[in-house]
């Protein structure tokens, strides 16, 4: 299983930089997801560990080789494509043994490497179609098992879900998971969808305006975010502008505008200007809380999202239907923040608009 090292490296197309100062470590049957806005970069650094993009400044490293200058044909590395790319005027059984009948493995090998493909996708019995007779999640599974028969221990895939429906999608990310982890590949993921990334990543790198802003778990990116753009990037928050009112060692008391927040304190002073942060889910409905009414409702399957005005504040709250469904708009309601799930950070010298700019 390989590892990847990625030291020092800056790209850029004309007066456009596409990457910045980027360093990154992925462990030995890690998978790994990058997101971040369109344009921050995620492909292009893709890319250039496949060896497609050459020109660049920095470093690359597999198990510790310096992969700068090696042939893309002698990286040993899969690559699925977001557009699938299949040879249409190949059957599957074809296309899947393209790779091994290129690099002139003798028939016996190539057949068995084949079948071993198909059966670990469940395509044995499609061996005679064409891409054309195959659903989208059928043609991706054969585009991977494509990739897979290469005999790459480093997978690489640019947004492979994105082209199939929602129900496809999910079924296809679990399998994904499983596969990389049943064969001991180390797999690089480039995601829009955070909840894919959420769902099957061991560690996610968040990126932004072409530089890696965060790195961690799904659940340590989630629920304790170092940076604002974290926070407000992966999943939803109520984004808060405040000032701290009073602080001791244990907490905060923050005025953000129409209500004071209590929250841990984890390392500022009284007369500080924050950013706070919560999430809508974690907002819940209390006898004693603070008042607001319900401006707005909507059904989101097994959750639903008020929008609740507090005086000049507009929140987010994320409840299960059963706890909301007697509300209705106009309703008043009561609303209490738990301060664990309070973040609170320093407000940004640019600004907090700059700070959470996708662009």
């Amino acid at each position: 299983m390989p590892n990847v090292k990625v030291e020092k490296v800056t790209k850029k197309f004309g007066d456009f930089t596409a990457l910045e100062d980027i360093n990154l470590s992925i462990n030995d049957g890690e998978y790994v997801s990058i997101i971040g806005p369109s344009g921050c970069g995620k492909t292009t650094l893709l890319r250039i560990i496949a060896g497609i993009i050459r020109d660049y400044e920095g470093h690359v490293y597999v198990n510790g080789e310096l992969f700068d200058d090696k042939p893309l044909e002698k990286r040993g590395i899969g690559y699925v494509f977001q557009n699938i790319a299949l040879f249409p005027n190949m059957n599957v059984g074809g296309n899947v043994s393209y790779s091994p009948r290129a690099k002139g493995f003798n028939s016996d090998m190539i057949r068995s490497m084949t079948l071993e493909m198909l059966e670990l996708m469940k395509l044995t019995e499609r061996y005679y179609d064409y891409p054309i007779r195959l659903s989208g999640g059928m043609q991706q599974k054969t585009a991977l098992a494509r990739a897979l028969a290469s005999g790459a221990k480093l997978l690489l895939l640019d947004e492979p879900l994105s082209l199939l429906d929602l129900k496809v999608r999910t079924e296809l990310r679990y399998e994904l998971r499983r596969i990389v982890k049943d064969l001991g590949l180390t797999a690089i993921h480039v995601t829009h969808d955070q909840e894919e990334a959420m769902a099957i990543s061991d560690r996610i790198i968040v990126m932004r305006k072409a530089r890696i802003v965060e790195e961690g778990t799904p659940l340590s990116l989630y629920l304790r975010p170092k940076k604002i753009f974290t926070s407000y990037f992966l999943g939803e928050s109520n984004v808060l502008e405040g000032k701290v009112m009073e602080a001791d060692d244990r907490f905060l008391k923050i005025d953000v505008g129409s209500i004071i927040l209590k929250a841990k304190n984890t390392g500022f002073q009284e007369g500080e200007k924050v950013v706070v942060m919560i999430r809508p889910e974690f907002i819940q409905l209390a006898n004693d809380g603070v008042e607001g009414v319900v401006k707005k409702k909507t059904m989101e399957g097994l959750f639903t999202r008020l929008i609740v005005d507090i005086k000049d504040l507009k929140i987010t709250v994320k409840q299960p239907y059963w706890r909301v469904h007697n509300i209705d708009v106009y309703s008043m309601v009561k609303l209490e923040f738990p301060e664990e799930h309070i973040l609170v950070y320093e407000y940004p010298e640019r600004g907090l608009y700059s700070e959470i700019s996708l662009y």
